[in-house]
């Protein structure tokens, strides 16, 4: 595959960005779908906080901004806002339900998130979706023959 000009030199390893470059191919990063099923304390805004907090540190990501609102009579949105990209949260926990995205590039580890989440919200129950999001968009490494 010839470059185009908006991507030479993309697939230089040497290249500072934070895309990944990982099974011959190179992508912008690696978004989790993540569902907490029978959580506890998916109400509790401080929870969710450090829950976030715990994300971040476990995945060696960054937190530039956090924000949570709290709904009236129950559940919370809320974004950590990454230099990695971000995580997101909106929780029903009348049903003990909490929909999670964590997504992150560059040298982030984002599925250490799903063990502290479960933890955090004292549920084995956590299912998980992958996404290499970009893959396929931007050309992989060059390969030597």
């Amino acid at each position: 595959m010839k470059d185009s000009p908006d991507t030479q030199g993309i697939r230089d390893q040497s290249r500072v960005d934070h895309f990944m470059r990982r099974d011959g191919t190179t992508y912008a990063g690696i978004h989790l779908i993540i569902e907490v099923v029978n959580g506890r304390g998916l109400d509790d805004d401080a929870r969710i906080q450090a829950a976030f907090r715990d994300c971040a540190e476990s995945c060696g990501a960054t937190i530039l901004h956090l924000h949570t609102h709290r709904f009236s009579p129950q559940g919370i949105s809320g974004v950590a806002v990454l230099a990695e990209s971000h995580i997101s949260v909106h929780t029903w926990p009348e049903i003990g339900y909490g929909a999670f995205d964590v997504f992150m590039c560059g040298d982030a580890q984002p599925w250490n998130a799903v063990d502290v989440l479960s933890k955090a919200f004292e549920t084995a129950d956590v299912r998980v979706r992958e996404l290499r999001r970009g893959e396929g968009i931007l050309p992989g490494p060059k390969t030597t023959t």
